[in-house]
């Protein structure tokens, strides 16, 4: 029985072997080794929850960032999360703004993101914008430059109690120790995309009636 039971264990040792020896040939085959790095990074669409960026607003960023893969984003990053902390706090002393979403081309500094953020804001529009920003027919208003987007747009929902809309302000920035790169037309066509994005995930999010007053798709042209 003892003899039988070691030749058993002999051809299992060489099977075994034999298998171990064709999977490091495929994995040779196909270039890939077996210490190499997992790919952790998401296409843009997936990113912040997977309901904040079109897949319009994803053609955008790379023409923001040059890419088309990025770093995964955290639980808390998303138009979700930043929806559920604004409607619980809306009524309260709790902060009247907070971040929406960080976002990182693959392989990037960290010093080099977009920053999609949130915030209530009350009473009419003060001031001018900036020279740099374009004024779009989006929501309340829409701003959009060669490093940055914003949109302003009135909520009424259940969510947010009250015999007046709420304000809410979409930002999303652009934070680099580097200069925009690119055509400026082309990149402040691609914030005004991303931000729509960012602002009809949230008013969608936050069932605002016939979603805060935007579009399903992203106005460009000048008001």
């Amino acid at each position: 029985m003892r003899a039988a039971f070691s030749r058993s264990r002999a051809g299992l040792a060489g099977a075994v072997i034999a298998v171990s020896l064709a999977a490091g040939a495929v994995s040779c085959a196909d270039g890939k080794s077996a210490d190499a790095t997992p790919d952790w990074s998401t296409g843009p669409t997936e990113l912040c929850g997977g309901n904040a960026v079109s897949a319009e607003a994803g053609k955008a960023l790379k023409v923001i960032t040059g890419a088309s893969r990025f770093e995964g984003s955290g639980p808390d990053g998303t138009v979700a999360f930043a929806a559920k902390w604004l409607g619980e706090g809306y009524d309260s002393p709790a902060p009247n703004d907070g971040d929406i979403c960080h976002i990182y081309a693959k392989n990037s500094a960290a010093a080099d993101r977009l920053e999609a953020t949130w915030k209530l804001v009350w009473g009419p529009l003060k001031g001018e914008p900036a020279a740099k920003f374009r004024v779009l027919p989006m929501g309340v208003r829409a701003l959009a430059a060669p490093d940055a987007g914003s949109i302003r747009f009135a909520c009424r929902s259940e969510k947010l109690p009250g015999s007046t809309p709420a304000h809410i302000h979409i930002d999303v920035e652009r934070r680099s120790l580097k200069d925009p790169e690119g055509d400026p037309e082309q990149l402040t066509d691609a914030y005004a995309t991303v931000v729509h994005s960012f602002a009809l995930a949230m008013a969608k999010e936050l069932r605002c009636e016939n979603d805060g007053g935007l579009e399903p798709r992203p106005v460009l042209d000048p008001a």
